[in-house]
């Protein structure tokens, strides 16, 4: 997703949002990256509590899910504050009460082993309303793990 409509400070406020006030968020790890000047992601590392087969120790769907979830609203987020433009940290809030997930599907490709993750995604249509964006979960070798689609509340 093309972050070039949003200033560096504004999205780093929406990182750090993602991260730090939303408390499942950081249950499970996330930390959101940008490693490049027009895509961001959310990284986290495997540890046991997010293990969903314990013979194998691959992650847990609910963890996949989750943050695919999360990948999806945060580039909702981003595109609303793209449109709508942001003044202040707390106009950036009260857009942020307007993200709810409306509809979430998963196609889980191969289990989740690795010791790191990282997931992208992208708007594929944002409208007054609704937004709609494509995410992707890859471990550490790049291996797709998991894609999803996500439809999310903006308004």
């Amino acid at each position: 997703m093309s972050t070039t409509n949003i200033s560096p400070e504004a999205l780093i406020d929406a990182a750090r949002m993602f991260e730090e006030q939303i408390p499942f968020n950081r249950v499970l790890g996330l930390r959101v990256e940008t490693p490049g000047n027009s895509e961001i992601q959310v990284c986290f590392d495997m540890r046991e509590e997010l293990v969903g087969n314990f013979t194998r120790g691959n992650l847990h769907g609910g963890v996949i899910s989750s943050v695919l979830d999360v990948v999806g609203g945060l580039v909702a987020f981003i595109a609303i504050l793209q449109r709508e433009g942001v003044q202040s940290v707390a106009d950036e809030a009260e857009k942020f009460s307007r993200l709810g997930t409306i509809d979430l599907r998963v196609d889980y490709l191969r289990p989740g082993i690795g010791t790191t993750f990282a997931a992208k995604g992208f708007v594929l249509r944002a409208g007054r309303k609704v937004a709609v964006a494509r995410m992707e979960l890859h471990n550490e070798e790049n291996s797709l793990i998991a894609v999803g689609t996500g439809a999310y509340s903006i308004s």
